[in-house]
């Protein structure tokens, strides 16, 4: 199987799709929220730029059952969400 390629502006939508899961998710959200020591209003005013994104991305490929939970959430792959991460990291 061949890695996916995500253009960049999907890399982006697919990370903001990835990073609203996340905090609407009552596990995922305050476990982000701990692990990359972001308080809310940071989050909220950087939730758009690649460094919240691919943290957003790098936070759930560090987890492969929140990997798997948020890509059949969202209906793509595990590797559209890893893809889109090294996209945004770029």
């Amino acid at each position: 199987m061949t890695n996916p390629i995500v253009a960049p502006d999907d890399a982006e939508t697919l990370g903001l799709r990835a990073l609203a899961h996340i905090v609407g998710d009552a596990d995922l959200g305050p476990r982000f929220l701990d692990l990359t020591g972001l308080d809310v209003d940071t989050l909220r005013a950087r939730a758009g730029s690649s460094a919240v994104l691919s943290a957003a991305l790098g936070f759930l490929e560090a987890h492969e059952p929140s990997l798997i939970a948020t890509a059949a959430a969202l209906d793509v792959s595990p590797a559209a969400l890893t893809a889109a991460n090294r996209a945004l990291a770029r």
